[in-house]
């Protein structure tokens, strides 16, 4: 009767089948309860209870998910059953029966802990896993790559977390994807056991026993004795199984903050835009306002909105010093982020203030959430060095049982956080070891499975949405779905040979005898008599030039004069060479070779004339030697760049160049020093330690800015006039008075084209200075004149170039799931098309619609939309001002919007991360070039044969830092280009601004600031054109090597 009642009062079949679960079964409203659980112990207790009242056992593998799915058939947990059933039906998983006879042991319940367990799962093997913690309280949030989103929703994500993924960004927090994936697996019979800490293996005592797990404190008896064949280790970066090496990658001393705030999830609050990322590498500006504004100096920062309001940041050391957060300054890191070192109170004050700049105080009153052990949720933490496994797998073996071990997640490679990298290779990893256990089980050989593993490990470091299959609905478990140019024999079975261990025996050693603290000879000068000899090759022929020794033969300046010419006769002439004195022509063709072939000097002109540094005139000619030593001996010109040559390093050094010639003259450091002091401090100078800058040498470590403290590189930083320091332009102290309209940072310099820094050699033709010995005068430049465009011009100017009709209606939002439907919309609402615009109530019926069909369906999936209509869409975006009244059109603009934002910010984190590496390899080359200089000066009395050696081993070194230096550059010039494009894109709105405006309502001040924001933009646009054409000349410089060489 009841039954009858419900559905007559229910006229919804589907509102219908919503009630009369809850009213007739109780394991329905188990069910909804294990669904909507927020708590950890919340979704243990309601699925404990599901069993209970479906009579089952938790832990029964995928026999208990049939179990389950077939006792619970209601609409709503018919949904989620579908997805999971045509995950588990894709052929690779062979219905479950891959690894039926599999026993496996995870260890960890973090993200990636639970990814492959749900694989696992679904192959068919007995799936146990031990975590030491008993809740989830970790707020912090990741990002999401699409194909982490389009996989997580296969599993049913938003039916068990309605808010995913919904925002301007794909993001969710870490304990929010634990407790999704931790219902998958109970669901998909995963026996878990909390409260428990692996500790180790136990290997079978005797034949036909098998490996076991050490544990604690007091695991149950059936835990205790479970034999499993393999463990997949995903306990995090600070344990990994023994018998795993770890590599250790270094940078300079990183300082990351994080802080979660309470979200009340009020209106405000929902309004506040995230930040995809902001770094100071491409947008000084908004640090220097953080700094003025609050004293707080970062580096980067990010904001996402989950759970909590999540902010990380990365700050520099001397501010957490100056501010109060950090007690005392240590050299060793654990020690200066010590528990007993950071002040609980400032640390909150610091957080607090930057999330409140960061969003400009919209958020309100900034509560702290609480972590695990209730405190605030702030901590700073160290990613200065980030582990990475040498191998991902390892096979044991004792008494005939063999054991297949892999890591996934922090323990086999820890993130960069600001990539965001962390989910997405994290899952691809539980991937591939998954797939790797599968082989296992089909009775593959362990060499052979090993191998392919360490194959598809090492496309990990290296992959990306953009270099990834595009199509994420195919990605499954087999590695050709998700890689493409897929090779699984890039490493062969006998390369894999120690990673296989008969505990019985000795362990196989690594047959690898290379010593990565021996570099080898290629590319390097080799020899001092490899070298002796390519230079008297080069200087054959010249009148009065005679090359006998390293030393006294190049004293006169004439020796180098000749290599110089031979090398690019254009640059230096024997006339010009008359009357100039041994010093001047020495310092002579130490400029031209710095200015124009990138041969950055490490001898002082002095010195080469008195002969009293022979090691830094040797290192000095071996990069000559490396640079163009493949070059064909003829009396022509260099006609292409060496491979050892950088354009990055010669381009680099115009713009610093271009940069001081834009400043007033700057306090002069005195006359060109010795090369083996420096002129900071000082001190003396060895020759691997060298910095070369105006005919000055420093140290490295010396040359930073005088406020911060950061290294100093080619393009960004400059002397003040004042007090004679070096600054980064951050930091740079500003004169009282600013030129109207300045935004109150360093101005721009203008960038050198082309032409101007000699790219290749070959194309340079420098005129020679008959005053001085300066040989390189400065270029000169060309006459500006004022540019007046007319309003086209500069509505082409700044990209708008698609303007509607005013009196038209903006086009339809497009249906999402259809590209073609959008084209076709899109393109109908342009006039300048030649087609109608849809009416008004055609307008609102299909807005109203989509927002229809998007509220009740339980999944929203981002079909990617074409270049070509994103680009419409933008365009109109900024053209017309009522976006906002179709909200998911303007929902895809933005999210788009941040997706570009977040891409440059990962591109500029990885830069910055590489040249912290690139500065700690350059430490541990100084230091190591330090003990082979003091031994060769020191130990007079050794034999010739170990000097020999030791000047080797010193020239390799040379070479080594001078690949460094040139990668170094290379890096900076793009930093350049994201520079450019953060003000270009930020003119380019201003401009904007500027133009929307009625011309009857613009004011004589209007006028005149937009026209200075428009020679701005041209600036700039001349100069991301001068690098466009630089990269472009390079390019064919390369291809032309590539071909000759070929030839």
């Amino acid at each position: 009767v009841s039954r009858s009642l419900i559905c007559a009062l229910c006229p919804c079949p589907r509102e219908a089948s919503m009630a009369s679960p809850t009213s007739t079964n109780p394991a329905h409203a188990h069910f909804e309860s294990f669904l909507q659980a927020q708590l950890c112990q919340d979704v243990l207790s309601s699925f404990q209870e599901l069993c209970g009242t479906l009579g089952l056992e938790p832990g029964g593998g995928l026999p208990q998910y049939h179990k389950i799915k077939d006792q619970l058939n209601y609409w709503s947990a018919k949904s989620l059953w579908t997805k999971l059933d045509k995950r588990a039906g894709q052929p690779v998983y062979q219905q479950g029966r891959a690894c039926t006879s599999t026993k496996c042991l995870v260890v960890g319940a973090g993200p990636c802990g639970l990814r492959v367990a749900v694989e696992l799962a679904l192959l068919g093997a007995r799936v146990v896993l031990v975590e030491k913690r008993t809740k989830f309280s970790r707020h912090n949030v990741l990002h999401l790559w699409p194909f982490t989103i389009h996989d997580l929703r296969a599993l049913g994500a938003k039916k068990f977390y309605g808010r995913f993924c919904t925002g301007t960004l794909d993001h969710i927090s870490i304990r929010q994807l634990q407790l999704l994936l931790l219902k998958v697996v109970l669901l998909l019979g995963v026996e878990i056991h909390w409260g428990v800490t692996f500790t180790g293996l136990q290997p079978p005592p005797r034949k036909g026993s098998g490996w076991r797990a050490q544990l604690q404190p007091n695991p149950p008896a059936q835990l205790a004795n479970y034999e499993f064949d393999v463990l997949i280790s995903a306990a995090g970066g600070k344990f990994v199984p023994e018998g795993f090496k770890v590599r250790e990658m270094r940078g300079k001393l990183a300082i990351g903050i994080t802080a979660n705030f309470v979200n009340g999830r009020t209106v405000e609050e929902t309004q506040v835009p995230e930040i995809s990322g902001v770094a100071r590498i491409y947008n000084q500006s908004f640090f220097q306002s953080l700094l003025k504004a609050t004293g707080i100096d970062l580096e980067n920062i990010v904001y996402y909105k989950d759970d909590t309001h999540y902010f990380v940041m990365t700050a520099k050391k001397q501010c957490l010093l100056r501010l109060g957060v950090l007690r005392q300054d240590w050299p060793d890191t654990d020690r200066l982020l010590g528990s007993a070192n950071v002040v609980p109170e400032a640390l909150q004050r610091f957080a607090r203030a930057a999330a409140d700049f960061a969003t400009h105080g919209k958020l309100g009153k900034l509560k702290f959430a609480q972590d695990a052990h209730r405190q605030p949720d702030v901590s700073a933490f160290d990613f200065t060095s980030m582990m990475r496994a040498e191998s991902s797998a390892r096979v044991q073996e004792k008494h005939g049982a063999r054991l297949l071990l892999a890591l996934v997640g922090d323990c086999l490679v820890e993130p960069f956080w600001p990539l965001g990298t962390g989910v997405a290779r994290g899952f691809l990893a539980a991937f591939d070891a998954a797939w790797m256990v599968k082989r296992w089980a089909e009775g593959a050989e362990p060499l052979e499975v090993l191998a392919e593993r360490e194959s598809l490990y090492q496309l990990l470091s290296q992959t990306s949405p953009e270099n990834m299959h595009r199509n994420v609905a195919q990605y499954g478990l087999d590695p050709a779905t998700r890689y493409p140019n897929l090779n699984l024999r890039a490493v062969t079975p006998n390369q894999v040979r120690d990673l296989y261990d008969v505990l019985t025996k000795e362990p196989v050693q690594r047959n690898d005898k290379t010593d990565a603290g021996m570099p080898t000879t290629g590319g390097s000068a080799g020899t001092q008599e490899e070298l002796l000899r390519w230079c008297q090759e080069q200087t054959a022929g010249y009148p009065g030039v005679h090359v006998s020794d390293l030393s006294s033969s190049w004293t006169d300046g004439l020796a180098l004069c000749a290599l110089v010419h031979r090398l690019q006769p254009g640059l230096l002439e024997p006339s010009e060479l008359q009357g100039l004195g041994a010093l001047e022509a020495t310092a002579w063709a130490l400029k031209v070779a710095e200015h124009e072939l990138g041969i950055t000097p490490v001898v002082s002109a002095q010195a080469v004339v008195a002969g009293s540094d022979p090691l830094g005139l040797i290192a000095y000619l071996s990069h000559f030697h490396s640079a163009f030593k493949n070059t064909a001996h003829s009396p022509g010109p260099v006609s292409q760049a060496s491979p050892g040559t950088s354009s990055a390093v010669l381009f680099l050094g115009k713009l610093q160049r271009t940069l001081q010639r834009s400043r007033a003259k700057v306090k002069s450091l005195g006359r060109a020093g010795a090369g083996d002091l420096c002129a900071l401090c000082g001190e003396h100078l060895y020759v691997l330690e060298r910095l070369c800058v105006d005919g000055h040498f420093f140290h490295r470590s010396c040359f930073r800015c005088h406020t911060c403290e950061a290294t100093l590189w080619p393009g960004g930083y400059e002397q003040h006039p004042g007090d004679g320091h070096f600054y980064c332009l951050q930091h740079l102290p500003q004169p009282d008075h600013k030129e109207e309209g300045s935004d109150g940072g360093p101005e721009s310099p203008e960038l050198p084209t082309p032409s101007e820094n000699s790219m290749p050699p070959g194309l340079s033709t420098p005129t020679a200075s008959q005053e001085g010995v300066g040989p390189v005068p400065d270029p000169s430049q060309p006459t500006r004149r004022r540019i007046h465009l007319s309003s086209l011009e500069r509505q082409r100017l700044s990209s708008l170039n698609l303007t509607p009709d005013p009196e038209m209606e903006p086009p339809p939002k497009p249906p999402r799931s259809c590209s073609a439907l959008a084209r076709h919309a899109l393109e109908s609402s342009f006039v300048g098309w030649g087609l109608p615009a849809q009416s008004p109530q055609a307008l609102a019926a299909m807005e109203k619609e989509e927002e229809e069909s998007s509220s009740s369906s339980e999944e929203e999936e981002d079909v990617p939309l074409d270049s070509d209509v994103e680009q419409a869409l933008q365009t109109f975006a900024k053209t017309s001002g009522t976006m906002n009244d179709y909200p998911t059109w303007r929902r895809t603009l933005l999210r788009r919007a941040k997706e570009e934002e977040m891409k440059r910010f990962c591109k500029a984190q990885t830069i910055q991360r590489r040249l912290n590496e690139i500065e700690g390899a350059l430490r541990e080359l100084e230091a190591e070039g330090v003990k082979l200089e003091l031994a060769l000066r020191c130990q007079s009395s050794s034999p010739e044969q170990q000097k020999k050696l030791w000047v080797g081993q010193l020239l390799q070194l040379v070479d080594k830092k001078n690949s460094l230096v040139a990668e170094e550059a290379e890096l900076m010039i793009t930093v350049q280009e994201l520079n450019l494009e953060e003000k270009q894109w930020q003119l380019d709105q201003e401009l904007r601004g500027y133009m929307n405006r009625e011309e009857t309502l613009k004011t004589a001040a209007d006028r005149q600031a937009e026209d200075q924001v428009l020679r701005k933009l041209v600036d700039l646009v001349n100069q991301r054109d001068a690098l466009i054409r630089l990269q472009e000349e390079r390019r064919l410089s390369e291809l032309a090597l590539g071909i000759g060489a070929q030839g």
